[in-house]
């Protein structure tokens, strides 16, 4: 008798049912409701695996906007903004543009003073087979991507804990492909920023950049993460966008609250903040 084909048929229908996949290799299984946790805790395990296997002992994080450029990108842009305006057909909006190049061209000292601070504390801390005060951004672009270049320009390596978001941001290159990470919960993103801390240098920025440090603020003043420096850089900017003397003289904060951070302008002063803060014991027992 001539062999049913149906054996043969069943068998491959049953080698391709998704029922028959190895639990950890089903997507469409990890990707249910109802296996959230499971995905939390390999969003929070994941980068700690790695971070071991590289020896990174602890990090300074840097926060910052994501807009700013570099110098010499922001000084180009303006010129061709300014070349467009002598233009008889220039556009309606080329008058905005240009005030907003200009900003942007003053802006582009913090991109500066991020991968100055980075270089510094990168060749300062980061020795041969182990790893401290190693710069940790957002992975984007902009200060992110300003403190990664700089660490990247010191020879050292940096992390970056980029995300998932409706409008992809790519990593920049600065970053260290083996520190290079992608999440898709805010909340963890958050608490491994934090994990390794011993620092938090804060530039300016926008709505994630006082998200991120506020919460950092909070978390400090309650308790909930033992006290890490904080530095906020650019003077003018942070006593403009907050006026921290006001939410002490409206009780809304205690004058204790507002000794958890130091306002500075500079790398130098970035780093002298950082060293106060731990008394001298950055060097070589900066992890201890």
């Amino acid at each position: 008798m001539k062999p049913s084909p149906i054996p043969a048929e069943r068998l491959r229908a049953i080698l391709e049912s998704p029922t028959y996949r190895l639990a950890y290799e089903d997507t469409e299984l990890l990707n249910q409701d109802d296996l959230r946790p499971l995905r939390l805790q390999l969003e929070l395990l994941k980068p700690e695996r790695s971070l071991r296997e590289q020896g990174v002992y602890s990090t300074v994080v840097v926060f910052g906007s994501a807009r700013v450029v570099d110098a010499a990108t922001a000084r180009h842009r303006l010129a061709t903004l300014a070349q467009e305006a002598t233009s008889a057909s220039a556009r309606p909006a080329l008058e905005q543009d240009l005030a907003l190049a200009h900003r942007r061209v003053e802006q582009a000292r913090h991109y500066e003073e991020a991968r100055r601070f980075a270089h510094l504390i990168s060749a300062r801390f980061q020795k041969e087979g182990r790893r401290d005060f190693v710069v940790v951004t957002g992975g984007g672009p902009g200060i992110m991507e300003a403190a990664n270049r700089g660490s990247f320009e010191a020879g050292g390596r940096s992390i970056g804990l980029n995300i998932t978001l409706p409008h992809e941001q790519m990593p920049n290159p600065y970053v260290s492909p083996e520190l290079a990470f992608r999440f898709h919960y805010f909340a963890l993103r958050k608490m491994h920023f934090l994990m390794h801390a011993r620092g938090l240098v804060t530039f300016p920025g926008g709505f994630g950049t006082l998200d991120e440090l506020f919460e950092v603020l909070t978390l400090i003043q309650t308790g909930k993460m033992a006290p890490i420096p904080v530095v906020l850089v650019g003077r003018a900017f942070w006593r403009r966008v907050v006026d921290f003397h006001y939410l002490v003289s409206e009780g809304y904060i205690s004058r204790a609250d507002a000794g958890l951070f130091t306002i500075v302008d500079d790398a130098v002063e970035i780093v002298a903040a950082l060293e106060r803060f731990h008394a001298g014991r950055m060097p070589e027992n900066a992890s201890q």
